[in-house]
């Protein structure tokens, strides 16, 4: 029954919004934006916070008008900076984090935008992408492990900022092109050509990006980062087809792909493996 009302809700938004599109198209792209941008779960409370990141020394950093939450864990020179994803934050990293704490390494894990406890209502990759810039400024990482979103972002940053101190880089049920993301986005709402052609806009306008040029398999084709790609064959939320774009264009990295895990991918044998490779010459 909940999943029928959320339907008719849904669709019932992307109707009033292809609506307004004809009568008042800015308006239409400002709803449109907002439900696409402005995650509805991911926040934190400082006073409730899970146990292990209350065990964690906390940091926030500044960046313009924004907060940026970091947790450390700390440990010897080498750094690991963990990026979750869309409407999540640093306690995703809960099971993964024992294990890497027995490395010895320093882990940073950082909230993204609108997200834990991190400012902001909006969340997009070039803002997170600039979070994670402050952090890696500030920590200098050796490896990073990106899950979803973080993994894309992971994957921007690199590109458009490029840290030549990366060694690894872990990419979690990371999505490749971002029209892929927004085609679903418009597919869920059922909205129109208008407002498609309205994000297509404001991206190259704001971003000076345009979204079909978005891709996290071209911005890998000459990385010379070595990686690792874990991606659920029954993820519906990121299709398993992503992952062979990533892995097709990225020379030196493995794909590891998975059966039933979900697009969470929480698993104790896919954790081993991620501390393995770090821990590899």
């Amino acid at each position: 029954m909940k999943k029928i009302k959320a339907f008719f809700l849904t669709k019932s938004v992307g109707l009033y919004i292809n609506f307004l599109s004809y009568v008042a198209p800015s308006k239409a792209f400002q709803m449109a934006y907002v439900f696409f941008s402005n995650p509805r779960s991911g926040r934190l409370q400082h006073e409730s916070l899970p146990k292990i990141l209350d065990a964690s020394d906390r940091e926030t950093l500044e960046l313009n008008d924004h907060t940026i939450q970091t947790y450390r864990w700390s440990g010897n020179e080498t750094v690991v900076l963990l990026m979750h994803g869309w409407e999540s934050n640093s306690s995703r990293w809960e099971k993964l984090l024992p294990l890497l704490l027995k490395t010895g390494h320093t882990i940073i894990a950082v909230d993204s935008p609108a997200h834990g406890l991190s400012s902001g209502k909006e969340f997009n990759v070039p803002l997170y992408a600039s979070f994670a810039e402050l952090v890696i400024q500030k920590y200098q990482p050796k490896h990073i492990i990106g899950h979803s979103m973080g993994g894309i972002t992971a994957i921007y940053h690199q590109h458009y900022y490029s840290n030549p101190g990366l060694e690894k880089m872990v990419l979690l049920g990371a999505p490749s092109d971002f029209s892929i993301i927004l085609d679903n986005y418009l597919k869920l709402l059922s909205l129109n050509n208008k407002i498609k052609k309205a994000f297509y806009h404001y991206t190259k306008e704001r971003f000076q990006i345009d979204i079909d040029d978005f891709s996290g398999q071209e911005f890998l084709k000459t990385s010379p980062t070595e990686g690792m790609i874990v991606h659920d064959t029954e993820d519906t939320v990121v299709l398993f087809e992503e992952a062979k774009k990533l892995a097709s264009a990225w020379k030196s990295a493995t794909l590891i792909p998975t059966n039933g895990l979900g697009h969470s991918l929480h698993d104790e044998e896919v954790n081993q493996k991620i501390v393995a490779f770090l821990l590899e010459a």
